[in-house]
């Protein structure tokens, strides 16, 4: 198509009349005008066509009369008294050939365009649409295995009995046992549900094919339910495998709660997809695991029995597993002696892998830009603070005055918190700001991950919350803006 079009474009270079190439095309009257005045210096008679050159150089084009008129044998005479040098060439005149080639050729470069589009939505060729963008991952490729997930030791046992059941399938057939079909990992963002699929395909030892939600999802109808037949009929010539699904929710939302209706583009490769996972045609040796932070929008024809058996919630870690997941981010690091990762696991309540792996990279940079032999203790403190509370604001001025009243706000919440007996230990008071509006914080560890909270527990905790408040009045009698953020 590329060929016909330079084609087309040397052609019309070639033939398109001289007027519209950038000769100036006058009345016949007007070059008259020109003949009489001497202002015209060469002529060529192409039949009724003459063109000429000026003696200011500029071409020139128009229509002359017939060779029995009149005015004709008159313009012969005016340019021999004018001594102008004429000549006679035969007409160039576009053949009728050439002339329907150009009009048509812009039909049939739009036919061509859709043509060639519709080949590659209907999966025909390498650069098709509807060809599967499903990478298939080797083990050589990914060097991750189980020993580098820590944190979720439940799920990876969960997850192990399928390796062992594509190394060794003939151990669970033999008792008549039947592999889950699907397999779905849910989990709030950052828990390891992505880097627990990179385990499996490094354990496996069998294909795995991985693919994003999002990628099967286009602009052109049917291209998405094109994609998922695609990477089924690769899986299935490859079995045993498996097919990973990362954000599944972006192509399995619930029916019927688009913009287009019932039918629109994501419910039709919604419906291709629950037809392969379990449809008239079995995918035996085919194991689909998926992963999203979201399974309250799927549809409920994806989570039932025989597509998705298993569910497998990957948590927030706990107290020691987030000690296991800084072990293992930092055994690649320079680390001094003073480094208690037990400590920093404590004060880290609520932190997920992403959020641990993302505070030991921040230690070890704070570190290097400090010319630091090794990471120490107060890297990771300072690193904390910044993905707690941000980045000091250095050129902030505060007032003696204020200072002082930050001062006594944050003694307030760290004495009422000391005084307590259901409020957590004080670790940390600070009076730096930081961050937007953080102009000093107390910073208090719980001694235990607790899953539930007694009245007194949260009755202490609102106290603290007021104890800045509390002492504003007590020593200034008055109070500031600094409670804002505590009463919210």
């Amino acid at each position: 198509m590329l060929v016909l079009l330079v084609l087309g474009l040397i052609l019309i270079q070639t033939f398109w009349p001289l007027g519209q190439r950038g000769v100036q095309e006058i009345p016949f009257s007007y070059f008259q005008q020109l003949v009489e005045m001497g202002q015209v210096q060469e002529v060529v008679f192409r039949g009724s066509q003459i063109e000429g050159l000026l003696t200011t150089g500029e071409r020139f084009l128009t229509q002359g009369p017939g060779e029995d008129s009149p005015l004709y044998t008159s313009l012969i005479e005016a340019l021999n008294g004018q001594g102008v040098h004429y000549s006679f060439d035969p007409p160039q005149g576009n053949p009728w050939l050439l002339t329907l080639f150009m009009y048509m050729l812009p039909v049939v470069i739009v036919i061509l365009f859709f043509s060639w589009m519709m080949r590659r939505m209907q999966g025909g060729g390498a650069l098709s649409f509807g060809q599967s963008r499903a990478k298939l991952v080797s083990k050589e490729f990914t060097k991750v295995t189980f020993k580098d997930v820590a944190g979720i030791d439940e799920v990876i046992e969960e997850v192990k009995e399928i390796v062992e059941y594509l190394r060794s399938p003939g151990r669970f057939t033999r008792l008549g046992a039947e592999i889950p079909k699907g397999i779905l990992l849910v989990g709030p963002p950052g828990t390891g549900k992505t880097l627990l699929a990179r385990a499996i395909a490094g354990e496996a030892g069998v294909p795995f094919y991985s693919i994003s939600g999002s990628d099967f999802v286009e602009m052109f109808v049917g291209v998405g339910a094109a994609r998922v037949r695609d990477m089924f009929q690769k899986a299935k010539s490859t079995t045993p495998c498996i097919v990973f699904i990362d954000e599944i929710d972006a192509v399995g939302r619930k029916r019927g709660a688009g913009l287009g209706g019932g039918h629109d583009e994501r419910e039709q490769t919604l419906n291709q997809l629950l037809a392969e996972m379990d449809g008239f045609e079995a995918n035996t040796g085919v194991i689909v695991l998926a992963a999203t932070n979201r399974p309250d929008v799927l549809d409920p024809a994806l989570l039932r029995p025989g597509r998705f058996d298993r569910k497998i919630v990957v948590p927030r870690p706990d107290l020691h597993g987030r000690e296991a997941i800084l072990k293992i981010h930092t055994r690649n690091k320079r680390l001094a002696p003073d480094v208690d990762l037990a400590l920093l696991a404590r004060r880290t309540p609520g932190f997920v892998g992403a959020d641990l792996e993302n505070l030991c990279n921040e230690a070890a940079l704070l570190a290097a830009r400090a010319r630091k032999e090794y990471i120490e203790m107060s890297d990771f403190e300072e690193a904390l603070d910044r993905v707690l509370t941000g980045l000091k604001r250095r050129g902030l001025y505060i007032t003696e005055r204020e200072k002082e009243q930050i001062a006594y706000h944050e003694a307030g919440h760290a004495l009422v918190g000391k005084l307590l007996p259901h409020a957590d230990p004080v670790h940390k008071i600070s009076i730096i700001p930081r961050g937007e509006g953080a102009l000093g914080f107390t910073l208090q560890l719980p001694t235990e991950d607790r899953y539930i909270v007694s009245r007194d527990e949260l009755f202490d905790k609102l106290t603290v919350l007021f104890g800045g408040r509390a002492a504003e009045e007590v020593v200034f009698n008055s109070q500031t803006t600094g409670a804002a953020e505590d009463l919210k």
